[in-house]
């Protein structure tokens, strides 16, 4: 009896060949194994520019002729791992990615295994249009190769530019101050205004005898602080521009100090891990905030609720969105650098005991994207650009009682973009940010 070669052994081999030619019309490297593979097709290198980068990349091609996959749609569709498979590719030390091709519509479609979700682990979900390996997977590709250890690490620059956001937002600041002779210190100011009934305020400043304070202290509570007769109004100018280092640390406690009574409704303050974050809505706990994005009206869920079985049951936990603050004066003007994060609470009030492994997961599922709508998210809560429920949009002007103006946040013309599969959020472990705003200032 004459040898055959079998349909399967025909279209696995057209597979590879295809895979091969779609991996060199990307601009990368493809290496067919031998036939004693066990699972691994071949080996895809990562080129920069035609020039060899040494990043691998494990292929494991999966071929049809034709038909439907499982549960596909226009949108995408689902594909099952088998056991073996998945055993073998877990052991790896090159990333490995799956890439299925069908020959009657010559579509290449790919997936990391960092993907694999549903029972046992072992469900891949296809995206039609985001999943197809072609030139608009490059970055992508050369994300997996980013070694996710360490303090540093290579992200290849295979993307065209791209305009970058810097967190830091300029502040527009009342032309004076007042400066009030006090017999105060800090923690006696802080026990008399506790006892203050309405209308508390934490807007201020002790500078040995002084208070520093941007509303006069004769219309608030304040005045029981002060000398009453020893209030002075200044430009605002003398102290913000002072050279001495530990007079711009203290103008810069007054800054935070005066940011948290602008904002009191909407954030609260962590002393602690000197963060700011969303309080809960008034009455409920999960809170949305609606503003102009980038480009269009957005909103986002500031305040979320997680419970312990999905939909029901008790609260698990709460995550707020926050921003660590840390005031700078740069080139005479002072700016408010934002680092955005996450602050966990129990119940929408007391803090979560033990939000670490919490707050590390979520940063690693962070793109570049979403640090950026972030930035642009705080940018717009602390500019006023926000929408009332009607839907209408605020002005900065309608913001009356917020001391603190800001304005428009720098940005930067990148040669090359960030791939969104790297962000440093992923590899970098979490780093205590400095505060230079606190020295010579009181927590709250």
């Amino acid at each position: 009896m004459n040898k055959k070669i079998t349909a399967s052994q025909r279209i696995g081999e057209i597979g590879e060949k295809a895979a091969n030619l779609q991996f060199l019309r990307i601009g990368f490297q493809f290496d067919g194994r031998s036939r004693l593979e066990a699972g691994i097709d071949g080996i895809a290198e990562v080129m920069d520019d035609d020039q060899p980068t040494a990043k691998m990349i494990a292929v494991q091609v999966k071929a049809t002729e034709s038909g439907s996959y499982s549960g596909e749609t226009d949108a995408g569709f689902s594909y099952r791992v088998r056991a073996s498979d998945f055993d073998y590719w877990r052991g790896s030390n090159l990333p490995v990615i799956l890439v299925l091709y069908r020959q009657s519509d010559d579509t290449f479609f790919w997936k990391s295994l960092e993907n694999l979700v549903g029972e046992a682990e072992r469900t891949l979900q296809f995206d039609k249009e985001r999943d197809v390996l072609d030139g608009r997977a490059k970055d992508r590709l050369a994300a997996l190769t980013v070694a996710k250890q360490g303090h540093g690490y290579y992200v290849p620059p295979l993307g065209g530019g791209e305009e970058a956001i810097i967190n830091m937002v300029p502040l527009q600041l009342p032309e004076e101050i007042f400066v009030a002779q006090t017999q105060l210190s800090t923690q006696k100011a802080l026990a008399r205004m506790n006892k203050v009934r309405e209308d508390q305020r934490y807007d201020w400043m002790i500078d040995e005898t002084s208070l520093w304070t941007f509303c006069d202290p004769l219309t608030t509570p304040v005045r029981d602080l002060v000398e009453r007769d020893q209030v002075e109004r200044i430009e605002t100018d003398f102290l913000a521009q002072h050279d001495a280092v530990d007079q711009q640390h203290k103008f810069a406690g007054l800054l935070r100090h005066t940011l948290a009574h602008d904002f009191r409704d909407l954030l609260g303050w962590d002393r602690k891990k000197k963060q700011f974050y969303f309080l809960p809505t008034p009455g409920s706990v999960a809170r949305k905030f609606r503003y102009l994005g980038a480009k269009q009206k957005t909103q986002a869920d500031v305040v979320s609720v997680y419970q312990k079985s999905k939909g029901e049951g008790p609260v698990d936990y709460v995550r707020h969105h926050s921003f660590h603050p840390r005031f700078e004066r740069l080139a005479d003007k002072w700016y408010l650098i934002v680092n955005p994060s996450y602050y966990f609470t129990s119940d929408g009030e007391r803090a979560l005991n033990y939000p670490d492994a919490l707050l590390s997961g979520k940063k690693r599922l962070d793109t570049n994207s979403t640090v950026r709508g972030q930035v642009i998210m705080w940018h717009r809560l602390l500019s006023g650009m926000d929408f009332e429920d009607a839907g209408e949009l605020l002005t900065p002007d309608t913001k009356t009682d917020r001391i603190i103006k800001f304005g428009l946040p720098p940005s930067v013309e990148l040669p090359k973009s960030v791939p969104e599969d790297v962000w440093g959020a992923k590899a970098q472990k979490s780093k205590k940010p400095p505060h230079s705003d606190e020295q010579g200032s009181f927590d709250l």
